[in-house]
C-alpha cells in the first residue's frame, strides 16, 4: 500500500506508545541522546522520498499527551527524519483531539478510498488491522483527516512551542 497508492497516504496516530518503537535499535540510540535524522538507507525514508519525488504525499497527525510519554517523545525526535524525507507530520495535544472529537484509534487512509484501522493491546503491540473500502467508513476517515489536519501543528512548530514537560 505504501508504494502503490496514487496520491495520498494519511495516518492518525493515537497511541501513547508503540511496541515496534520500543523494540527497535533506534529506541536505545534515542535513549543515549543520539539525533535520529534522515537516513536515505532506511527503507521508510527511502520510500517516502521516492513517493514524494513522484508527486505523492505522505501525511500524518500524531496525538500527543501533555506531558508527552516517552514513546511520544521518541516519535517527536525520530519523526524529524521522516519530515526530512518528505513526510508532512503534524501534532495535536490529546486534550484538543478529545475536544474536537477525534477517535482514539489509529488508521491509515489511502487516496481517500481505502481505510486501514489498527488494533493494539495495552502495551502498543499491533494485534491486527481491518481494511475497508466501504464508502461510509472512508467518508468518515476523510472527515477525521480534515478535522485533525486543520487543528494540528507542523512538527517543527509544535516542538518549538511545546517542551517535553509541557
Amino acid at each position: 500500500m505504501f508504494r502503490e497508492f496514487e496520491h495520498t497516504a494519511w495516518r492518525l496516530e493515537t497511541q501513547r506508545e508503540y511496541a515496534v518503537d520500543r523494540d527497535s535499535p533506534k529506541w536505545q540510540r534515542w535513549l543515549n541522546g543520539e539525533r535520529l535524522g534522515y537516513d536515505p538507507r532506511h527503507p521508510w525514508h527511502a520510500n517516502v522520498r521516492a513517493q514524494a519525488e513522484a508527486g505523492k504525499r505522505f501525511e500524518r497527525v500524531r496525538i500527543v499527551d501533555g506531558p508527552p510519554t516517552d514513546g511520544q517523545r521518541f516519535l517527536l525526535a525520530s519523526g524529524l527524519g521522516n519530515v526530512e524525507a518528505g513526510e508532512d507530520i503534524r501534532n495535536i495535544r490529546r486534550a484538543d483531539a478529545e475536544r474536537h472529537g477525534l477517535p482514539d484509534f489509529d488508521f491509515w487512509l489511502f487516496d481517500s478510498r481505502l481505510l486501514v484501522r489498527f488494533h493494539f493491546d495495552e502495551r502498543g503491540v499491533t494485534l491486527g488491522v481491518e481494511v475497508t473500502e466501504e464508502p461510509s467508513a472512508v467518508l468518515w476517515g476523510c472527515q477525521v483527516r480534515d478535522l485533525a489536519w486543520h487543528h494540528a501543528l507542523p512538527t517543527a512548530e509544535f516542538q518549538h512551542g511545546a517542551s517535553p514537560t509541557a
